[in-house]
């Protein structure tokens, strides 16, 4: 069973930046990053596989960045510009595949979350 554990989320102005993590228990090959606004489907924001490849939502390039640090078994998502749209609490999800996506079903491993606001 692999645990995930998110944290960098909270309250932020427009225009500011926020830095969430993801700490795995163990090594895992593709990590991704979702969001969910009250209201709203939960969607994809990006992903990465084992060797750095990245896949962002349209919506969410330019402005966010995804890394992994395979050492520390850790996934960063790093928000800029953020606007009252990005409120949502985001969740980090991984599997052992091959290829990372942005479809939810893809991933059997998922963390409890992290709230992210941003006030106008």
């Amino acid at each position: 069973q692999v645990k995930l554990v998110e944290s960098g989320g909270g309250p932020v102005q427009a225009g500011g930046s926020l830095r969430l993590s993801c700490v795995a228990s163990t090594y895992i090959s593709t990590m991704a990053w979702f969001r969910q606004a009250p209201g709203k489907e939960r969607e994809g924001v990006a992903c990465i596989d084992s060797v750095g490849n990245v896949i962002y939502v349209d919506s969410m390039k330019g402005r966010f960045t995804i890394s992994k640090d395979n050492a520390k078994n850790t996934l960063y998502l790093q928000m800029n510009s953020l606007i009252p749209e990005d409120t949502a609490m985001y969740y980090c999800a991984a599997d052992f595949r091959r290829w990372a996506t942005v479809v939810a079903g893809d991933y059997g491993y998922w963390g409890q979350g992290t709230q992210v606001t941003v006030s106008s």
